[in-house]
């Protein structure tokens, strides 16, 4: 009789936690859902905090973290987008290609804050968890000539020149051919309701931060340069006045 009693309550524990434990994952769902939308209509501030909401109801939510993440990145917000996109790593262990999305977040938001060497790495975290993925191979390339361009280049860097120009040949036969992949019902449906692909940094943008760093180093070049003609006036200056005849 007691053991029958014992599972009698413990029966109905179970079923008022499961309506309630179903109830908050909807909360989660219907968040996401609406941060979703407002992501797409480019309210990246209100999505946000529908994304936060969602994340604060289930903190597991890979969903709820990466469009947090998302979120924050288009706000500049850059070491909290990491901390999202961190979390989110850790949390997907089973699908390689989404947590290479994550990485790849990560190496873009690097990039932003001109970390060159830690955006470099990340970038090549993603490639290591999902090859085929050309848009971060590209990212890489950039970087990595940032880098090159930064340390002035020399003979050490003649095979990265060459990798980097392997990477562009197959980037370009890749999308010649402009293969599209399948995918279920259910992955169209879900996908559909997902805001949760990679930030990815378009080749302008990439090229035009890559413009304006180098823009900057030619300035302080110019600059320094500058300085120099002008002491070199002055130190002529002053030997024609030490040498002249008087």
């Amino acid at each position: 009789m007691n053991r029958f009693i014992i599972k009698y309550i413990l029966f109905l524990l179970l079923g008022m936690m499961f309506p309630a434990a179903v109830s908050a994952q909807k909360d989660v769902r219907k968040n996401i859902r609406k941060g979703n939308k407002e992501y797409r209509q480019e309210k990246f501030s209100d999505a946000a905090k529908l994304y936060e909401k969602a994340v604060e109801e289930n903190v597991a939510s890979k969903e709820a973290n990466f469009n947090f993440g998302n979120a924050l990145y288009r706000q500049k917000e850059w070491d909290q987008a990491i901390e999202k996109y961190n979390h989110y790593i850790s949390l997907e262990q089973e699908n390689p290609e989404e947590a290479s999305a994550g990485w790849h977040n990560t190496g873009n938001v690097m990039l932003q804050k001109k970390d060159l060497e830690k955006s470099m790495e990340a970038y090549k975290m993603a490639l290591r968890l999902n090859p085929q993925d050309n848009e971060t191979r590209y990212n890489l390339a950039v970087v990595q000539k940032m880098i090159r361009d930064q340390s002035g280049g020399g003979q050490d860097d003649q095979q990265d020149q060459q990798d980097q120009q392997n990477q562009q040949d197959q980037q370009q036969q890749d999308q010649q051919q402009e293969q599209q992949p399948q995918q279920n019902e259910q992955d169209r449906e879900q996908r559909a309701e997902q805001s949760d692909q990679p930030e990815q940094m378009s080749r302008d943008n990439a090229r035009q931060l890559l413009q304006a760093i180098e823009q900057d180093e030619r300035e302080t070049q110019e600059k320094v340069q500058q300085i120099k003609a002008k002491e070199r006036e002055e130190q002529a200056e002053n030997n024609r006045r030490n040498s002249k005849n008087w």
